[in-house]
């Protein structure tokens, strides 16, 4: 079919003097393609332009014109003809025949538009628009039509060699009427005329009668275009259907004849890796796999007319599939023999590999049934005991059967990894770690040789399934999620994180090639997955193992994108906002890691940069308060430079106004007030997570339970809300100007009333004079001091810290 047309450009300049929405949607809706069908049944295209439908004098009849979007040219002026038969394809394509070798076609943009200009046309023939095809394709008089209509059916020329090429007309001429199709597909069944056609076949063959055999051809193919089932069990008969091939290798429109025949009969071999006993069975096989050759290799690529008329095909190799599956499923013979023959230790490697291929080929048919037959599949097969037998194969050397095996796990797998959980953890109560599936299936992931990893990548995504929560069943007595993911910590990630640890022990990776930083990003980015999704069953395992302190040595990776899951991994953790993890990145001092890859980054504007920055923004923006502090405490000598962002001195900022804070009684007796009389932006109510949050931040916290100095204990969640760098825009304008903007947008609508009520005297001139005595000339935030462009310097760090209170 013509490909619709690509996005349009912006249509303002064609709207004319239309409303600014009203002209250019028309436009938009009616934009269309033109194409003309040519000789060699090629369309080509005539030009983009819009379609409109109005009353044309010189036609005497409603038509349908194109105008260009170019310049308004007129590209088509068609009458609707009452008789034309017109077709609407795919929704948004217009296909019809002018005269009778000149077929046009509208790709239209957009469907409403077709739809638009398809109702026109249903109008003026007196059609239901529901219709896909308004007339039969072929022009037939009245009196035609009803002769079609009354006589009983139709009448097949005798089946001889000389009369070949009037049978190849009259199918032809069938194909574009329904009706007489129909009575064309009825006249064949009951005469017995394809077997007869196929006799005569023989007789070209042997007499090398080439016009004959380009004669069968098109009958052949024609038959195919009728869409009969009844035509294609015969056809595709035992004894029909190489004969059917063999009329298809005398295409007319090749110069040579194709080998099908000699393709199936010699090249094409069938492998019975366990006898099959039934002969129906057999048969059916064979038949499935020609008909996908005649599909894929023999008939040609259909035309635009024809591209519905090779669906009960399609049906007929579907049906084959489904049938060869139950046929299998109800075989027990011979699945306990696959099954046997797959783990027995005497089976040759060869033969092996045979089965498991049988038995991943098998599973990939199971994929075209239906939800219940395939419930049914996969559950015989469980009984069957695909599982034990995987994991006997997968523990074998032979990589192609392995490689195979992990294909047919990882269809269990999809289908419910439920069953394989439960399978796993109870083979672990009989079995040492070193067997079970999973780690199986860990090592091979691991030990994968293909230089881009694509089998561990397939893995790595199966393991996730398996550890993923969210599919992951609830029942009244048990959850799945507890007991599996404790199996999982206690029997697996050891095996899945010994690659990482291995290569850790050092400073720096102690392997770095491509590979190996391959590998460690994959691990890193489950472990990731992990971190967001498995709560405290990583969070243990990652403070009792040390685990962020090892992946932060692969920052000094040479690979820059294993550096970056390293980073990705940290920021996944700071994410959280957990104070167990924060005590712990603070007692090991795990930001140096990343601070001195920052450093060693350089001024490189790259995705490094960024995203260490990003990190380091957040906790700013965030307030994680023990975080501030350590970073401040620990690392401002190297940063404190950095200033083409406004992040470290903000961070600085923050830690400064804590100190302050806890050194001046008055204003933490404000910040009471001010948590007294706290307001939220937005309606929503918060979720009891989020509750307990706020109620244990200033409570609990304050008891000393982090890990901070002495002097930064109070957690405060008070003292910003409002990111610097809004009042850092305002650095042009002078202090007073300032002042007086800040407070008029801090104290108008945004405070609730019982916050002006609460503004007492007092608090007023204790803020006043807090800001004057910061602003003594010569200290670091007076607005005498010096401060390139853009630098904290240039605003009051008074004023900034006033202006916080305030909007607090």
């Amino acid at each position: 079919a013509p490909d619709q047309p690509s996005a349009p450009p912006a249509l303002a300049s064609q709207s004319g003097g239309c409303g600014v929405a009203g002209g250019r949607m028309t436009d938009t809706r009616r934009r269309a393609k033109g194409y003309t069908l040519n000789e060699d049944r090629q369309w080509d295209d005539r030009g983009t332009g819009h379609v409109s439908s109005c009353y044309v004098e010189r036609l005497k009849g409603m038509s349908l014109l194109v105008r260009a979007e170019s310049d308004g040219s007129l590209l088509l002026e068609s009458k609707i003809n009452p008789n034309t038969a017109y077709q609407k394809q795919q929704d948004t394509l217009i296909v019809w025949s002018e005269a009778e070798n000149y077929d046009l076609a509208l790709s239209f943009q957009e469907k409403a538009g077709c739809d638009e200009i398809w109702e026109k046309i249903c109008q003026v023939q007196g059609k239901d628009p529901s219709v896909d095809i308004t007339q039969d394709l072929v022009d037939e008089s009245e009196e035609e039509r009803f002769d079609d209509m009354s006589s009983p059916g139709l009448e097949l020329p005798s089946c001889e060699l000389s009369r070949l090429e009037e049978i190849a007309e009259l199918v032809a001429s069938s194909l574009p009427s329904p009706l007489r199709r129909e009575k064309l597909a009825l006249a064949l069944e009951n005469e017995g005329y394809i077997k007869k056609l196929l006799e005569i076949f023989h007789v070209c063959e042997d007499l090398e009668n080439i016009e004959g055999l380009h004669h069968l051809y098109e009958i052949i193919k024609g038959i195919f275009l009728l869409n009969r089932t009844a035509l294609f069990e015969v056809m595709f008969s035992e004894e029909c259907i190489m004969d059917v091939i063999g009329c298809l290798e005398y295409d007319p429109s090749l110069s040579q004849s194709r080998k099908h025949r000699e393709f199936l009969t010699k090249t094409a071999k069938f492998k019975e890796v366990i006898p099959i006993s039934d002969p129906e069975l057999k048969q059916k096989i064979h038949q499935t796999y020609r008909v996908q050759y005649i599909q894929d290799m023999v008939l040609p690529t259909p035309s635009v007319f024809e591209e519905n008329m090779l669906s009960t095909l399609h049906s007929f190799i579907f049906f084959n599939k489904v049938e060869i599956v139950g046929m299998l499923q109800e075989d027990e013979k011979f699945l306990t023999d696959l099954f046997a023959q797959l783990t027995d230790e005497a089976t040759d490697e060869e033969k092996r590999q045979e089965l498991v291929n049988f038995l991943k080929e098998f599973c990939a048919f199971s994929q075209t049934l239906q939800p219940q037959n395939r419930d049914a599949f996969f559950k015989t097969l469980s009984n069957m005991g695909i599982l034990p037998a995987l994991e006997v194969i997968l523990g074998m050397d032979d990589a192609q059967v392995r490689s195979a095996a992990t294909d047919i796990f990882s269809y269990l797998v999809e289908y419910n990894p439920s069953m394989v959980r439960e399978f796993v953890m109870q083979e672990a109560q009989q079995n040492d770690d070193d067997i079970l599936l999973i780690n199986l299936i860990i090592e091979h992931m691991i030990c994968d040789t293909d230089p881009e990893l694509g089998g561990a990548v397939l893995l790595m995504g199966l393991l996730r399934t398996l550890v993923d929560p969210e599919n992951m069943l609830a029942t009244a007595n048990k959850t799945e999620k507890t007991e599996f993911l404790g199996f999982f910590y206690k029997h697996c990630m050891h095996v899945l994180t010994a690659p990482l640890l291995a290569n850790t022990t050092e400073d720096k990776p102690s392997k770095d090639d491509f590979q190996t930083a391959q590998l460690l990003a994959l691990i890193l980015e489950l472990l990731t997955f992990c971190v967001e999704h498995h709560t405290y069953h990583i969070k243990n395992y990652i403070i009792n193992k040390d685990i962020l302190r090892r992946v932060l040595v692969l920052m000094a990776s040479k690979h820059a994108f294993l550096a970056l899951c390293a980073l990705r991994f940290k920021r996944k953790i700071i994410g959280l906002k957990d104070e167990f993890y924060n005590r712990y990145i603070m007692k090991s001092f795990l930001f140096e890691p990343v601070v001195k890859a920052f450093l060693n980054n350089g001024s490189r504007y790259n995705l490094m940069n960024s995203a260490i920055i990003e990190m380091f923004e957040f906790i700013r923006v965030e307030d994680i308060k023990s975080l501030t502090a350590h970073v401040i405490e620990n690392y401002w000598k190297a940063l404190e430079d950095v200033d083409y962002v406004q992040t470290f001195k903000g961070l600085k900022l923050r830690f400064e106004q804590q100190r302050e804070r806890q050194d001046n009684p008055k204003l933490d007796s404000m910040r009471s007030i001010l948590r007294n009389h706290r307001y939220r932006r937005d309606a929503r109510t918060l979720e009891d997570e989020e509750e307990m949050w706020f109620n244990t931040d200033e409570d609990d916290m304050e008891d000393g339970e982090a890990v901070v100095p002495p002097s930064d204990k109070p957690k405060n969640d008070e003292d910003i809300m409002d990111p610097i760098s809004k009042f850092m825009e305002r650095k042009k304008l002078k202090e007073s100007e300032e002042k007086e903007v800040l407070l008029k947008t801090n104290l108008s609508g945004r405070q609730s009333p019982s916050f002006k009520l609460s503004f007492s005297s007092g608090t007023k001139s204790n803020l006043t004079s807090q800001s004057s005595a910061s602003n003594l000339p010569g200290s670091p935030g007076s607005p005498g001091s010096p401060g390139s462009p853009g630098s904290p310097g240039s605003v009051s760090k008074s004023t900034s810290q006033m202006a916080a209170i305030t909007t607090k």
